[in-house]
C-alpha cells in the first residue's frame, strides 16, 4: 500500500513538472512575441537616430554623440528594457531612412507636424519649442501686448520677422539669431523674437542677460518619431516619458542642459 502510495506521489510530481514546464515555455513564447512587435532593427537593443550637429540637444564630444536627445532617449531605452543605441543620419534623409529599418526611432528635436504625421507615427511630445519674446533682464516687458511701438530683432526673412511686424512697426532684421540677442542683452533692442530653444541655448552658453516672457506666439510639440503601425512602441515611449516627468528624472535632465524644463508651459 505505501509502496503504491509512493508511486503515485511520484507520477503526480512528474504531471505537475511538465505542467510547470510548459507553462514556463508559454510564458518565454509569449515575452518574445511581445518583444518582437517593436520590430527592432538590433534585437535587443533601442537604436534612435539625429543629425548629431545640434548642440546642445545632440552633438558629438570627443567622438561621442551626446546632448539632450541623446540622455533622454537612453533613459526611454532604459525605462523600456532596451540598451540605447544612437546613431547619426542627414537631417533630409531622416525620414526615409526610419521607413528603411535603419532605425527604430528618431529622437532628434523633430516638431511634429501634419505633414510628416503622414509618414511616421509620433508620440507625445518630449519638449516644447516655438516661437518666443526676448527682452533684457531688467525689461517690465511682459507679454506680447507690451511690444507696440517697440524695437524687435529677428533673423532676415524668418517666421519670426512675420510675426514682429504684427506686433509693432520698428522691426530689425539680423543675420544670426544670437546677433540679435547680443544686442538685445547690450540694451540696443527692446525685444528679440526667436525660437525658445535657441534663445534659452544662448543665455546659458554666453552668458546673456535676457529672459524669455509670455505665451509662446506658436508651439511646437516636438516628438519622438517611429515607424507607421508600430503603436506598441509609440505606447511604451509614451509610458516612458510620462513616468520620468512623474518621477523627476525629466526635469532633472532639462535642467541640465537648459537650467530649466522644456516641457513646461510658462
Amino acid at each position: 500500500m505505501k509502496k503504491l502510495m509512493i508511486i503515485s506521489v511520484i507520477a503526480l510530481l512528474l504531471v505537475l513538472s511538465a505542467c510547470g514546464s510548459k507553462a514556463s515555455n508559454s510564458t518565454e513564447k509569449t515575452a518574445k512575441a511581445e518583444g518582437s512587435d517593436f520590430k527592432l532593427v538590433n534585437e535587443g537593443s533601442l537604436t534612435f537616430s539625429m543629425t548629431g550637429i545640434y548642440p546642445p540637444l545632440n552633438f558629438k564630444k570627443d567622438g561621442k554623440l551626446t546632448g539632450f536627445d541623446v540622455e533622454i532617449g537612453t533613459e526611454i531605452a532604459k525605462r523600456i528594457g532596451l540598451k540605447a543605441n544612437p546613431v547619426t543620419n542627414p537631417w533630409e534623409t531622416i525620414i526615409q531612412g526610419l521607413k528603411a529599418n535603419k532605425y527604430d526611432a528618431i529622437i532628434g528635436s523633430m516638431t511634429a507636424t501634419p505633414e510628416r504625421d503622414k509618414q511616421v507615427d509620433f508620440t507625445n511630445p518630449y519638449y516644447l519649442s516655438g516661437a518666443q519674446i526676448f527682452v533684457g533682464e531688467d525689461s517690465d516687458i511682459a507679454s506680447k501686448e507690451d511690444l507696440k511701438g517697440k524695437t524687435i530683432g529677428v533673423i532676415q526673412a524668418s517666421t519670426w520677422k512675420d510675426m514682429a511686424e504684427k506686433l509693432s512697426d520698428n522691426v530689425k532684421g539680423y543675420p544670426t539669431d544670437v546677433n540679435a540677442l547680443q544686442d538685445l542683452a547690450l540694451g540696443r533692442l527692446d525685444a528679440v523674437i526667436t525660437d525658445k530653444i535657441v534663445g534659452v541655448s544662448a543665455k546659458n552658453e554666453k552668458g546673456l542677460k535676457i529672459k524669455a516672457v509670455g505665451d509662446l506666439l506658436n508651439e511646437d510639440r516636438v516628438s519622438v518619431a517611429v515607424k507607421e503601425g508600430n503603436k506598441q512602441l509609440v505606447d511604451k515611449i509614451n509610458k516612458a516619458i510620462q513616468l520620468m516627468r512623474d518621477d523627476g528624472t525629466y526635469d532633472k535632465i532639462s535642467k541640465k542642459w537648459f537650467n530649466e524644463n522644456i516641457l513646461e508651459k510658462k
